[in-house]
């Protein structure tokens, strides 16, 4: 007989029925060709007791594999797997050894693998500080206003229709909001045609990108860049040419002479905060970029991921504001003033670009949602979005200074920086008599979790510099990070031999 005992497992402490189990794994056996069409089943009494449950349960176990069509009850001569089923394969071992009939390890079908997944990041547990490269603080969420603006618009009845589908264009009133806030506070000059809602400004360059590669065609990109906007592109059949990146940004000559030699299709620009490095594209730099942008016929991506938070003057317009020829395509997020898992990002281009995106974004994302996007609409609307984002301006200028300070105070003779007007993280270059791959393992051993420094580097390498992000650290956290690296470089002191004169902070 058929080992049963030891081929079905069941809990009773599970919401699925004992029955629902018992038959959902009788299928699994006779799709692996453990059990064969006609094979004579166990009676109900019979099967009852071997896997020691109420005969009713195998009665309904019987009936429910009937119902599907697995199984055929002859009377007079029993209970079998049904004839008219294909002949699949007979293994020997019906079940792998440790029972788990439905974990599928390997596809049956080829399929495209993910050339960047040895890219994926290091696991943090949930007790490890971790010193990321510039996110929101999630403790920070105003989440009783969100709840309370998205309760109201659940329950209203005039916002039933938007429990069904919607405009792949984003919902209208969030549009119409943030026209309004985006022409006010970044002096862009947009309507409601201009604007596509997102879910997220990687939807957004996801987008920009598939539409105008197309086939292969030449990127410019920072030497030091964003890493998922260059996978996005090779992914898109884009060809990554690399420049140089300076305290000014981007150097514009060098695209200058790229294009009398190839045809550019985008340049991807973090105009305000360059990613990774924290400088700003100066303005000099963002009218030669504009005017070869026409010269050439490029589209300009312009990422501006972090433009709300700027500490110490008025942030710089970004080049959409003074784009009068359609050439940028600009990206953005609520998502880093709030929380990077509210997923609100916006697309900003012509009109007819608009058009052909929202087209393109059906085919992965019908529309977003639209009861969340209701309710940023209201938080615009009603100006606790604004509040928020005066609240940790304030809030992650102090942890920048702290950062810093300490940084310098304590760690100055291992880390080379500027202190950042803006963003989230600080750019900090190790001394060349350490290396970060022995920092970030010691660093770990101490519960410290610090970013790989090739995650930053595409064209020329330079793996003495990382990102370091205070936003998303308290005060406290702020120290302990500052007493762990001190923890981590002398303990490498130590086992290098290695004597520091301490620098002098004074002028």
């Amino acid at each position: 007989m058929f080992p049963f005992k030891s081929s079905i497992e069941f809990s009773k402490n599970t919401s699925t029925p004992v029955y629902v189990q018992i038959s959902n794994q009788i299928i699994q056996l006779i799709l692996r060709g453990a059990l064969m069409p006609n094979t004579k089943l166990p009676g109900s009494r019979i099967l009852a007791e071997i896997l020691e449950v109420h005969r009713k349960t195998i009665i309904a176990t019987y009936d429910e594999l009937k119902f599907q069509g697995w199984i055929q009850i002859i009377p007079y001569k029993g209970t079998f797997v049904n004839s008219q089923l294909p002949i699949l394969k007979k293994i020997e071992i019906p079940i792998p050894e440790n029972s788990k009939m439905s974990g599928k390890g390997t596809a049956g079908f080829s399929f495209t693998k993910n050339k960047y997944k040895h890219r994926l990041s290091f696991p943090i547990k949930e007790d490890m500080l971790f010193v990321g490269d510039g996110i929101p603080d999630n403790r920070l969420i105003p989440i009783d206003e969100i709840a309370t603006l998205y309760r109201s618009v659940v329950k209203r009845k005039q916002h039933i229709k938007h429990f069904g589908y919607g405009s792949a264009y984003g919902n209208l009133e969030l549009r119409k909001s943030l026209v309004k806030y985006l022409n006010e506070t970044r002096g862009l000059s947009i309507d409601i045609d201009q604007i596509l809602i997102t879910r997220g400004s990687q939807m957004g360059l996801y987008l920009a990108s598939k539409l105008i590669i197309g086939e292969k065609k030449e990127i410019v990109v920072g030497n030091s860049n964003y890493r998922t906007a260059n996978d996005t592109f090779i992914e898109a059949n884009g060809r990554i040419n690399n420049v140089s990146v300076d305290n000014n940004g981007l150097i514009i000559e060098e695209i200058a002479d790229l294009c009398k030699h190839k045809k550019i299709a985008i340049v991807y620009v973090t105009s305000h905060h360059h990613y990774p490095t924290t400088v700003t594209l100066s303005a000099e730099r963002r009218v030669h970029l504009l005017a070869l942008a026409k010269k050439y016929k490029f589209a300009i991506i312009e990422d501006d991921y972090d433009y709300d938070f700027n500490y110490n003057n008025a942030p710089i317009m970004p080049l959409a504001s003074i784009d009068i020829n359609g050439s940028v395509v600009y990206i953005g997020s609520i998502s880093k003033i709030l929380a990077p898992g509210l997923r609100i990002g916006y697309l900003i281009a012509s009109k007819d670009f608009i058009t052909e995106a929202a087209e393109s974004r059906k085919a992965i994302d019908k529309q977003g949602d639209h009861l969340m996007e209701i309710t940023m609409s209201y938080m615009i609307k009603e100006g606790n979005l604004q509040r928020h984002s005066k609240k940790t301006l304030k809030i992650y200028k102090q942890r920048r200074d702290l950062f810093c300070y300490l940084l310098k105070e304590r760690l100055g003779e291992y880390f080379d920086f500027e202190i950042p007007n803006g963003g989230m993280a600080i750019w900090v270059t190790l001394d060349k008599k350490y290396d970060w791959d022995q920092g970030r393992n010691v660093a770990l051993d101490h519960n410290l979790y610090l970013h790989n420094p090739r995650r930053y580097h595409t064209g020329i390498m330079n793996d003495r510099a990382i990102r370091m992000g205070f936003s998303s650290l308290n005060e406290t956290e702020i120290r302990q990070v500052i007493t762990i690296l001190e923890n981590v470089f002398s303990s490498i002191n130590k086992r290098q031999n290695i004597t520091f004169v301490k620098k002098s902070n004074n002028p």
